[in-house]
């Protein structure tokens, strides 16, 4: 047994509970590559992740850092305080679409205006998870949740909102892109964009978003692997993945 070598073991980043979330849900994934970043940037004790309201509401018993927990949708503007009053600190909310595409649009577009130096994590499944699959801010054109049985109608609800392009147009943005976590080759890319992001803030450079389109297999009606098909078959050609707005660009490295 002395000569068996570790190759893998859970980020220090990540506490010991098991987490709850459904099966095939990417919400794991990001939670890893996040805990993982923060490690790896040696800030984790200095580190304050806000939870917000919906499936990742209990996040604080899976980060290995300080969390606050936020009333639905107002994770910027707790993110805002507490960077305020501890600015050595890392602060980074966690949020779905129902929470920062919906009830908190607000506090994300003016904390991006006011240039605030946070990272937000943002996590796009195109539906209300935790409160049995409504239609989302996000939801595509024809698809099918609880509340649109017929499946979203643009001339009746609109369009989609694409959040990070929205963001991109924002001054006081410093860094916006929007990743996947699809395949291994994915999850390294969404690692390098939470990287750049939190560097970002770690040198007092400015407000970062990174957008994650994300799956949900249960609230979908499909399997695990089905659901990672349609999100690259459907919201990857709606919500392109990429770089939209990078303010970095020409500083000296």
């Amino acid at each position: 047994m002395n000569n068996v070598k570790t190759v893998y073991k859970k980020s220090e980043g990540l506490t010991d509970k098991y987490m709850t979330y459904c099966p095939g849900c990417t919400h794991g994934v990001i939670h890893k590559i996040v805990a993982e970043v923060l490690v790896e940037l040696d800030v984790l004790d200095r580190t304050i992740g806000i939870s917000s309201v919906g499936c990742s509401v209990l996040n604080y018993d899976f980060f290995n850092c300080d969390m606050q927990q936020a009333a639905h949708g107002r994770a910027p503007a707790v993110a805002t305080g507490i960077k305020r009053v501890r600015p050595n600190s890392i602060i980074f909310t966690y949020q779905g679409d129902g929470d920062l595409a919906s009830i908190g649009i607000a506090e994300a577009i003016h904390a991006a205006h006011r240039g605030e130096n946070i990272t937000i994590v943002f996590v796009n499944n195109a539906i209300y998870g935790m409160t049995g699959g409504q239609m989302a801010p996000t939801t595509l054109i024809g698809q099918k949740t609880t509340t649109s049985p017929n499946g979203r109608d643009a001339k009746t609800q609109g369009l989609p909102l694409r959040i990070a392009e929205m963001m991109a147009t924002i001054p006081g943005a410093t860094y916006i892109e929007r990743v996947s976590v699809h395949n291994p080759q994915h999850v390294r890319k969404a690692k390098k964009a939470l990287m750049k992001a939190f560097t970002i803030q770690k040198e007092n450079k400015g407000f970062t978003l990174i957008e994650f389109i994300s799956t949900c297999p249960v609230n979908w009606g499909m399997t695990p692997k089905d659901a990672v098909d349609w999100a690259v078959d459907n919201m990857i050609p709606y919500y392109p993945l990429g770089v939209f707005k990078d303010a970095t660009v020409g500083e000296e490295k």
